[in-house]
């Protein structure tokens, strides 16, 4: 193989403790919600800028609390800026495992697809008269110029 960009495995035993770990985040992480696409469209964002203008006005809230109204309820914004924090350092180390995941995953694709493709050159090459006509035929379909469109109508139906 001319390219192997990652060689990865896990055990049964690491397996399972992964899954055990994912499916003990996702019980100790219930709370969390999902959004639609519209709903995150249409939410106003706290971003970096934002964060020390909402911050300020928290405390200088809580030092003039005579001049909210009734239904402002300044103990659930506190909570809300406390889960905040606490859950921004937690999903900076997700996201970085998501990304090595991916980054992964992409790696371990384009491993096997550089193989195949090496592969079938061998076939093509080295497969002549062994018997390998129809496997090398069937996989040239790969790289068919027609469209899928096109193929289908061609194909005699089941």
């Amino acid at each position: 193989m001319s390219q192997n960009l990652i060689s990865f495995q896990l055990n049964q035993a690491d397996l399972a403790a992964v899954d055990a770990a994912l499916d003990t985040l996702e019980k100790k992480l219930s709370g969390l919600i999902d959004l639609s696409p519209e709903q995150r469209g249409t939410l106003v964002k706290m971003g970096g800028k934002s964060e020390a203008f909402c911050r300020t006005t928290v405390e200088v809230l809580g030092n003039n609390a005579g001049v909210l109204s009734a239904n402002f309820s300044l103990p659930e914004v506190r909570r809300d800026l406390a889960a905040f924090d606490i859950l921004r350092p937690r999903l900076v180390r997700v996201e970085k495992l998501y990304e090595k995941m991916r980054d992964s995953q992409l790696a371990l694709g384009s491993d096997v697809m550089t193989a195949a493709l090496e592969g079938y050159a061998f076939l093509k090459i080295a497969g002549r008269g062994e018997g390998l006509d129809m496997a090398r035929k069937a996989l040239s379909v790969r790289f068919s110029r027609r469209s899928h469109k096109e193929t289908q109508e061609h194909e005699p139906a089941e």
